[in-house]
């Protein structure tokens, strides 16, 4: 058992737990909406994902935004998942990513679909 992203108190007062699915989908989701240079001791973590909300929609955005997000999950992630696939969607004032992945104890693929509005 690992601790809860994001970190809560459960109904017993402790510490909430997380099974290893949801461990792994909420490094996923740290990796993504953390901005490089908000973490003090790592200022390289991060995707940059929300500078990129705010830029005109195009092919090419989508397309270096896919490999924006790839990138970072396997730098950051690369010794948890294998990422086989990502797509990003940004509407209005949300984005919503999905990314399928394997965990490297699992033998079958998992998609986590993150949506938050920014």
């Amino acid at each position: 058992m690992h601790i809860g992203f994001p970190f809560r108190i459960d109904h017993r007062g402790r510490t909430a737990s997380a099974d290893d699915d949801e461990y792994v989908r909420g490094l996923i989701e740290q990796v993504l909406f953390t901005a490089p240079g908000e973490r003090v001791n790592r200022p390289g973590f991060g995707s940059g994902l929300r500078q990129l909300l705010f830029e005109p929609a195009s092919g090419e955005l989508a397309t270096a935004t896919r490999a924006l997000v790839q990138a970072a999950l396997q730098q950051w992630l690369g010794a948890e998942i294998d990422v086989q696939a990502v797509d990003v969607v940004a509407d209005d004032a949300t984005v919503r990513v999905t990314v399928q992945y394997r965990t490297r104890t699992a033998p079958l693929p998992v998609t986590a679909v993150i949506t938050r509005a920014v």
